[in-house]
């Protein structure tokens, strides 16, 4: 059995690392100006490193099933949460026009980035950070494709959309893992990029916490909004999660990565998704304030459920 006080001492680090980003954005030593050149930085070259490194030499991923189920729960359990998002702010009185759209993606998106991994890996290790790889690949495609057409209005759909360094990393690994070439990449030039990869999330924590200083400066709270993603990130999808991790024939390290999935908060990418596609970036940002206070509290409670229920024993200190 495990209890809530031993997974907020797990996670603990995550969000000190948010606040600690916040503190620096507000002492001015961490300055907006700096966020677009690092988060390059991070996204193209120390974010890939760190997803190679994870990837090569897990037999977990030499199973096509595993890779199948992966991908296709991290397109599918977005959406759905999109859906779950949609019902509600209809409950609540949204309206298109008003922020229907905007708040039905950003509540139904949970974050699988930046937040998400290493919890993954503080709570279960590089088994199931490696196939939180290939479960993030399904949930971009999910973003990029179907959320960018509901968020725009627009049927279009460009490849280039796809290629970043994440993607063409996860697709590099893979294709190493299935030709057995992945044993092979050892020594100096392994550990360099091991040491690249290690750099990415405290810096793109600490960025985290930086811009989400700035949104809560930005947006006067709505108790609206407030409670209807509530009801959504944090009620709703976590129960449609986590029956999926129960009752679907998966992987126990896919199982693993949707106990987590299901207690992260929204996405900070949907704030982007608005700003691009004419949607409410207001909307975005109350709804991922929100969520991720709340989530504070919430998450080692959902992880603890989850994994009595689902049947999961974590990696804890």
């Amino acid at each position: 059995m495990i209890s809530p006080g031993a997974v907020i001492i797990s996670v603990l680090p995550v969000y000190l690392l948010i606040f600690t980003g916040a503190l620096l954005r507000k002492a001015r030593i961490l300055k907006a100006e700096h966020d677009d050149g690092v988060m390059r930085v991070i996204y193209n070259v120390l974010y890939p490193c760190f997803i190679l490194d994870k990837i090569l030499g897990h037999e977990v991923l030499r199973s096509g099933p595993t890779i199948a189920w992966g991908m296709g729960l991290g397109f599918t359990i977005p959406l759905l949460g999109v859906g779950l998002g949609w019902c509600v702010a209809r409950l609540f009185g949204f309206q298109r026009g008003t922020g229907l759209r905007t708040f039905a993606i950003a509540s139904g998106i949970q974050n699988f980035g930046f937040t998400a991994i290493p919890v993954v890996q503080i709570l279960w290790g590089g088994g199931a950070l490696a196939v939180m790889f290939i479960h993030n690949i399904g949930v971009e495609i999910a973003i990029w494709t179907v959320c960018v057409m509901i968020m725009s209005g627009d049927r279009g759909f460009t490849l280039k959309k796809l290629l970043n360094g994440p993607v063409v990393a996860v697709a590099t690994g893979l294709l190493l893992v299935a030709l057995g070439l992945d044993t092979k990449i050892t020594g100096p030039a392994r550990e360099a990029m091991a040491m690249l990869g290690i750099g990415s999330f405290p810096l793109a924590i600490l960025i985290t916490g930086a811009s989400m200083a700035d949104l809560i400066a930005s947006e006067r709270p709505s108790l609206k909004m407030i409670t209807a993603s509530v009801v959504v990130r944090i009620i709703l999808a976590p129960l449609l999660i986590l029956a999926a991790a129960k009752f679907l024939p998966i992987p126990s390290e896919l199982r693993q990565v949707l106990v987590v999935q299901a207690a992260m908060p929204a996405a900070l990418s949907t704030v982007l998704l608005a700003r691009l596609y004419n949607g409410r970036p207001a909307v975005a940002v109350q709804v991922i304030i929100a969520t991720t206070i709340v989530s504070i509290g919430s998450l080692p409670w959902i992880i603890t459920w989850g994994c009595q229920w689902v049947g999961l024993k974590p990696l804890l200190p």
